[in-house]
């Protein structure tokens, strides 16, 4: 029997003893060690995603943990490999997939939310979704691989540049994770984040953070440009207010890069497109390639992923972790599989 968390309604989550059969033919049973809680999860719990989400569902995509068992005709994994999951599976067949895109399958099933995930203590899934993590990097660290890779994959769509200036409009975790890749690669960035205590953690891993409910944040991307612009703007924010701030910050030519989940149509001011000859690309999910190099950059450190975990949660305590994480103030919240057996930001 293992433990897992189920959510089962709007605001209602709870914990079930659940058989853990053995892998079959090309899969493999992990044992998760760090599961991450995120924003996508916490729409789930709200309710927001009934539609899409099957009840009980056993929600979690963010994760590190190893192998327990192979099943048969398995190759190149072994118990005790530590791994973290890329959560999609494609068909192979939609044009997206025919035409190389198949983070973007017409009929995608991201593991986690359209099928059970990582919220429990032994977890069957397909060896195809495994991505190894390198011995020298904690389990709890590793939890923020697949958040990062959302980063790379966006400053990958905005193709951002050595020498650019980029502005990051919403300080939470993926904003956080985006500055830091577009930093690794030679941007020179300033995030716009209310909340003061994102501001503080942001400024502590050496960026400019300003608030826009105080600040003039299109005369300040002037101060700073020299009244050129930034080159790229990021709308991590979800929100009106953001998207206008990503549009006015941008200069001559500029890419902006939509993040953010907006569940209702916003109003944009298109004729400053015009006037400007803007770009905008959306960026969703990722590739292998993104994961691949979203582990280099957790176990280099250019992540710091130890300052941005704010909180361990037990698995036990599940609900505990969905409630501080709507409360506000923490960056990164994780459920402990393990019983502490793994050790915490080692």
């Amino acid at each position: 029997m293992t433990l897992a968390v189920r959510y089962t309604g709007a605001r209602t989550l709870d914990t079930a003893s659940l058989t853990s059969p053995p892998p079959g033919p090309g899969e493999v049973e992990l044992a998760p060690a760090y599961v991450g809680v995120c924003g996508t999860d916490l729409h789930i719990f709200h309710g927001d995603m009934d539609a899409r989400v099957h009840t009980p569902a056993i929600l979690g995509h963010e994760m590190s943990g190893r192998v327990v068992r192979v099943g048969p005709d398995v190759a190149g994994w072994r118990p005790g490999d530590a791994v973290t999951v890329m959560p999609l599976r494609w068909d192979a067949a939609c044009p997206a997939c025919l035409d190389g895109h198949q983070h973007l399958c017409h009929r995608l099933d991201f593991i986690g939310i359209d099928s059970p995930g990582a919220m429990r203590q032994r977890w069957i899934v397909d060896a195809s979704v495994l991505v190894r993590l390198p011995d020298s990097l904690p389990l709890d660290r590793a939890a923020l691989v697949e958040p990062t890779a959302v980063a790379v994959h966006d400053v990958g769509r905005a193709a951002v540049r050595e020498g650019e200036r980029v502005a990051v409009v919403g300080g939470g975790p993926v904003g956080i994770l985006i500055a830091l890749v577009a930093r690794d690669a030679g941007a020179d960035v300033r995030v716009v984040e209310p909340s003061v205590h994102r501001r503080l953690l942001i400024e502590k891993l050496g960026f400019i953070a300003w608030d826009p409910e105080a600040d003039d944040v299109p005369g300040l991307v002037r101060r700073w440009t020299g009244g050129a612009g930034a080159e790229v703007a990021f709308e991590v924010s979800g929100a009106a207010a953001g998207v206008s701030t990503a549009v006015d910050v941008l200069a001559v030519r500029g890419r902006l890069c939509l993040v953010a989940i907006h569940a209702r149509p916003r109003e944009v001011d298109l004729h400053r497109f015009f006037w400007r000859e803007l770009t905008l690309v959306g960026a969703r999910l990722y590739g292998r390639s993104d994961f691949e190099r979203a582990v280099r950059l957790v176990a280099q450190g250019v992540v710091p992923a130890e300052q941005l975990i704010t909180r361990v949660v037990p698995l036990s305590e599940a609900p505990a972790a969905f409630e501080a994480l709507e409360a506000g103030g923490d960056v990164k919240i994780l459920l402990d599989c393990t019983g502490g057996t793994e050790g915490a930001l080692a």
